[in-house]
């Protein structure tokens, strides 16, 4: 009986790659907000696919297009994207937004918050 409960509980080992279903990885770290119209929202986390933004749900729609301006705090400027985004999902305080097809020039400052963010947790582990 009890060995079955245990045998259970242990965790196949095997070098198979996790499936997941999102193209991009998530990222909570970055210090980061989204500004819609005039409203300025918090970031909860986001990738070069989307983001999750928290707030008021009611005034977004779901499949209603936005455009978006993601203000990233880096260690020395502040980066701005601009991108059109759609409405997927809603709660009554998150939304999550998918960016519409990213150009060239915004995976470019995407990447420069990733980099930034990384060679300063390089330098000083503590600092992130």
């Amino acid at each position: 009986m009890f060995g079955t409960l245990f045998a259970n509980l242990r965790g196949e080992n095997n070098n198979e790659p996790n499936i997941t279903r999102r193209r991009y990885s998530r990222r909570y770290c970055d210090k980061c907000v989204a500004v819609v119209g005039d409203k300025i929202y918090p970031v909860e986390n986001w990738s070069m696919g989307g983001l999750m933004i928290i707030g008021d749900s009611r005034d977004f729609g779901v499949d209603d297009k936005i455009t978006v301006n993601i203000k990233f705090k880096t260690s020395d400027d502040i980066v701005m994207v601009q991108h059109k985004a759609r409405v997927v999902r809603k709660t009554s305080k998150k939304i999550a937004l998918e960016l519409d097809p990213i150009s060239n020039k915004t995976k470019t400052s995407f990447q420069t918050v990733i980099d930034d963010f990384v060679a300063t947790r390089f330098a000083d582990p503590k600092m992130a």
